[in-house]
């Protein structure tokens, strides 16, 4: 058997899935970008401030602050006070974001689930734990 190529076909993966995957239903585009700000925000933890979220999203404070807003208009997230410097705002999820964020999550795993439903259950689990290990280390 040949060496595994992983760079090659972790980029053919990459590449495949941004032609071809389709989003739930239920997710266009705008709720796409809430998700990502709901996971952005969760990451962010207590200080889950606009420059934060800016961080876990990778772009700058004003796109971050358009993405934050979009989510708070539509009643995902709730603007507070930051703690203990309660001159800068906060965000947090609603109920409503929350429960987005859950069904997103859940999603994403019944994606995986059917992408690796032929292979055995241990496989299915190192692989997974590989994902989870690269995203780590890449701050992902």
């Amino acid at each position: 058997m040949p060496h595994p190529d992983g760079g090659p076909a972790l980029f053919r993966l990459v590449r495949f899935w941004s032609r071809r995957w389709s989003t739930p239903p239920s997710l266009d585009d705008q709720r796409v970008r809430h998700v990502e700000v709901l996971s952005a925000v969760t990451a962010a933890g207590q200080e889950s401030t606009i420059g934060a979220v800016a961080r876990q999203l990778g772009i700058d404070r004003s796109g971050a602050g358009r993405f934050v807003r979009d989510a708070v208009e539509v009643g995902l997230l709730q603007r507070h006070a930051a703690d203990p410097d309660r001159r800068r705002a906060a965000v947090s999820p609603t109920p409503e974001g929350r429960a987005l964020l859950a069904a997103a999550l859940d999603w994403q795993r019944d994606a995986f689930a059917e992408l690796t439903a032929t292979w055995r259950p241990a496989d299915r689990e190192r692989f997974a734990g590989y994902l989870q290990r690269l995203a780590d280390e890449q701050g992902a």
